[in-house]
């Protein structure tokens, strides 16, 4: 009697659940998410199941910080020298600085004649200077291990390698974004997710056997290729599976628990491991787990439905049926096959949101956006070695907001919406990075630049969500796919801006700190997409540009009327 009651309970709490997302939106699967759970077991296991993704996607992200970092104390190697104390070889061999800030001229030493130095143990300071001809020495201190920059040289003349491969990387990312989107959207998100993780393996294995720059730029290229999809593959896949309750906790706990504890443990592998090459070992060959992905994700049933296969979007319902311990009822499974069947004569590509000026809008405001967060957020990490603490100490402060940021942001975004908490974090950490160029150089400005952190934490996190819920369901890999590739395009220059500060120590900070502006009030005219069903098709994307403005929802019967005159015009 209790358990029949308890039945009749679920039944009346899902029928008025049903009803609610009936009234807001067509969206057929929605209806279906609501009778077998909206975060049910399946719903957790695929949760879970995005911990060892989320964990790749830091390494495959910030290794290449660990394996070419810079140790800041160099100077020239001289041969003759090598027998003496390592403090006596570098007041020795080294002119005073010419740069402000450093103890000695890294790049350049005294052309002396080594047998009177030693004969002496002292070098004439007005000796002739020349650029280093042997190498350099490296104090591994800041950072204890030798790491390719100083295996191979990339100082003084050769340091632009480093900002070179990190670029490289990044032009990996843009066309392995723009190959795996095609793929999520033409093949399903499984074979995405497959596909990019293998190459971030097979690149990350190979990078360990380059002996040059350009055969190392090439294996970084091979791994950029997996970045962002290597995750947002099961993103997405899990977003689509959620129900809206859920949508918001699901997609930000996972960045939060399993990005944020990836970087939070990979400084610490580094300088455990203490070898750059064992480093690659250590973080690439955990990838060889994706060889199960195919066996136990399931294909997204929306990306099914809207490819026309329906039978197997119905076979994958019915295993979520069986794990979560619901049914289905017949009416709604039925409303879902008929709703699918439909989507599968809209055949809609990625080319369509080009052609439709509203969504055509909306992709341009969301890609300054999402590039913006990209930029400052890949700045402030790459800036850890400038800032005047130790490297790791530092990494690990500014990737440690990562956690409580996300959560913050999942325990808030739906009640302030997606609009609010992208605009005010950036406005806020574009005031924290701009202050941050009035204080010294160490604790003020790390400080300053992990509280900047927490806040684009939020904006970029916020801003992943956003866009993935504003894409209608055919295009939503594709379209995703090409925000996240504009955000690489930005992330190319990262370096580069990073790099700057030998122009001017503040230039990073101040270029960061502006753009940050400059993105909070783009963002406000991004409409918002709390607490409604993601879109099916194109016109249901338009209909969520055309339904917001500045000042919030315009009513349903205005934007028929307005889409009634539009229709009337093109008659005419």
């Amino acid at each position: 009697m209790i358990l029949n009651d308890l039945n009749e309970d679920q039944h009346t709490k899902d029928k008025k659940e049903d009803e609610k997302i009936k009234g807001n939106d067509s969206d057929a699967l929605e209806s279906v998410l609501v009778h077998i759970g909206q975060f049910g077991r399946y719903q957790k296991l695929l949760f879970l199941g995005m911990l060892p993704v989320g964990v790749f996607f830091a390494f495959i992200y910030f290794v290449q910080m660990f394996i070419a970092a810079t140790p800041q104390r160099h100077w020239c190697k001289v041969p003759e020298l090598t027998h003496l104390d390592p403090e006596l070889r570098r007041n020795l061999t080294a002119p005073p600085p010419s740069i402000d800030g450093e103890e000695w001229n890294r790049c350049f030493m005294y052309d002396a004649n080594w047998t009177e130095v030693l004969l002496s143990n002292r070098t004439d300071p007005d000796t002739p200077i020349t650029a280093c001809k042997n190498g350099w020495e490296f104090e591994l201190k800041d950072i204890p291990y030798h790491t390719v920059v100083s295996e191979r040289g990339w100082v003084c003349d050769n340091s632009g390698y480093t900002p070179f491969t990190q670029t490289v990387f990044f032009i990996g990312s843009f066309f392995g974004g723009l190959f795996f989107g095609w793929v999520s959207d033409y093949f399903g998100r499984v074979p995405a997710l497959f596909g990019a993780n293998v190459m971030a393996l097979v690149g990350g294995i190979a990078t360990i056997y380059t002996t040059e720059i350009w055969d190392f730029a090439f294996c970084r290229f091979i791994v950029g290729t997996s970045y962002d999809t290597s995750f947002m593959a099961m993103y997405i896949l899990v977003l689509e599976y959620t129900g809206p309750k859920y949508r918001t906790w699901a997609a930000n706990m996972s960045i939060a628990l399993f990005f944020g504890g990836g970087c939070l443990i990979l400084p610490w592998v580094a300088w455990w491991v203490s070898d750059w090459r064992t480093l690659l070992w250590v973080t690439s060959l955990p990838m060889l787990l994706v060889v199960v992905v195919p066996f136990t994700v399931p294909e997204s049933a929306r990306w099914l439905s809207s490819r026309g296969r329906v039978n197997d979007a119905v076979k994958v319902l019915r295993r979520f049926e069986r794990v979560n311990g619901r049914k289905i009822p017949d009416d709604v499974m039925d409303e879902f096959i008929v709703s699918a069947s439909q989507t599968r004569r809209t055949k809609e590509s990625i080319m369509d949101v080009f052609k439709s000026s509203a969504l055509r809008g909306l992709l341009a405001r969301m890609v300054i956006v999402y590039m913006t967060c990209a930029l400052v957020f890949d700045g402030l990490v790459r800036m850890s070695e400038g800032l005047g603490l130790d490297f790791f100490v530092t990494f690990t402060l500014t990737s440690a907001t990562e956690i409580p940021s996300v959560m913050l942001l999942a325990l808030v975004l739906d009640r302030f919406g997606r609009r609010v908490l992208t605009a005010v974090p950036l406005l806020i950490s574009g005031t924290l990075i701009l202050i941050a160029t009035l204080v010294p150089r160490g604790v003020p400005q790390v400080s300053l630049a992990i509280m900047a952190r927490f806040m684009i934490n939020m904006a970029y996190n916020a801003a992943i969500q956003w866009s993935a819920e504003l894409m209608p369901t055919p295009v939503r890999g594709s379209a995703s796919s090409f925000i996240h590739v504009m955000g690489y395009v930005s992330t190319l220059v990262s370096p580069f801006v990073v790099y700057s500060e030998r122009a001017w120590k503040l230039l990073p900070l101040l270029i960061l700190g502006a753009l940050c502006l400059v993105a909070s009030g783009v963002s406000l005219m991004v409409p918002e997409t709390n607490g409604r069903p993601m879109p099916q098709t194109i016109e249901e994307g338009e209909q969520v540009v055309r339904s917001y403005t500045l000042c919030g929802k315009v009513e349903d019967a205005e934007v028929t009327a307005e889409q009634n005159e539009k229709e009337k015009a093109l008659i005419t």
